[in-house]
């Protein structure tokens, strides 16, 4: 199944569930979709029930996806898991995305106040009060490029480009989104991050043939 196929089938389930969880889950590691010659995620049934199990874990358990993550190995061991109790009242991570304060952020992460600042600055993160998990992701990359001497200031031109990518998907989905119903809006946003995943498996083949030529 395709994540629109994925979405139809959980989110009576998991009403908040949307594309970038699941793509956000897929990140983590925590549940792995097979991939089309064409770059097309497509979910089996059981990855629908790791699906299931994991969303299970944030609503009703509270877990936080390191122990999600234990979990889930003691499974794939063969082994039957003790699920951890808690008394923990906070939201399920599902009831939007969750938010981090700077402070959560930095400890999360690892980088230092300054990577931060420096990322805000070169718009690869946007400024806030609070943080998503979009900024953690970024920021914990930033932390391994700085061991190499990639500092936030070389990357600025990463946000032009991804405008860029983004003005050429909204030309793209344009005939099915201005119909301006819900079910077209819905279905031009699904449509837009396939599409999107695509523009990764270009710009992936350019870099390693770009790195290719570099080693040969």
């Amino acid at each position: 199944m395709g994540i629109g196929q994925v979405l139809a089938r959980l989110k009576p389930e998991f009403p908040d569930l949307s594309p970038s969880k699941l793509r956000f889950l897929e990140e983590q590691r925590l549940v792995f979709p097979a991939r089309t010659e064409s770059g097309y995620r497509k979910f089996s049934p059981r990855d629908i029930d790791r699906l299931r199990l994991i969303l299970t874990m944030q609503r009703d358990h509270y877990l936080p996806l390191k122990i999600i993550r234990t979990q889930l190995a003691e499974l794939d061991a063969g082994r039957e898991p003790t699920m951890p109790t808690t008394t923990a009242s906070g939201p399920s991570m599902l009831n939007g995305e969750r938010r981090y304060i700077r402070e959560e952020l930095l400890r999360e992460s690892g980088a230092g106040s300054w990577l931060l600042d420096e990322a805000v600055s070169a718009s690869l993160i946007p400024a806030g009060e609070t943080f998503g998990e979009d900024a953690l992701g970024v920021l914990r990359a930033l932390v391994e490029l700085g061991e190499v001497g990639i500092e936030p200031r070389h990357l600025r031109g990463f946000r032009a480009s991804a405008e860029r990518e983004v003005a050429l998907l909204e030309t793209a989905i344009l005939p099915i989104t201005k119909r301006r119903d819900s079910s077209s809006r819905a279905r031009g946003a699904e449509i837009a991050l396939e599409l999107a995943a695509q523009l990764d498996v270009v710009r992936g083949s350019l870099i390693r043939s770009a790195l290719e030529r570099i080693g040969g």
